[in-house]
């Protein structure tokens, strides 16, 4: 899903890669959920219970300014999830 709408472009030996992927900023909206890590949590498992899709980690990567190369989030820590997530992706594929 991440890559859905990442255009592809041909190198000059034919073969097929990805264009860059612009993604949404994420501003706060009154449907976000805050909640507070208690253990090691993973932005995988987050999407999957809060959105129904695993995919969807880098969106609350980007909410709260994560890293993408980390899905472990520390414990105690209070994050975002963003509730407008249609929003989200509406914006994803009209950048791309």
């Amino acid at each position: 899903m991440r890559y859905q709408y990442t255009k592809t472009d041909k190198r000059y030996d034919g073969k097929g890669v990805y264009k860059t992927t612009y993604y949404p900023d994420i501003v706060e909206s009154d449907s976000d959920i805050y909640v507070t890590v208690s253990n090691e949590e993973y932005l995988d498992s987050l999407a999957k219970k809060y959105y129904g899709d695993e995919r969807l980690w880098w969106v609350i990567a980007r909410a709260n300014d994560l890293p993408g190369y980390k899905l472990s989030v520390d414990s105690s820590k209070q994050i975002r999830i963003p509730g407008n997530i249609n929003s989200i992706l509406d914006e994803l594929k009209r950048l791309n």
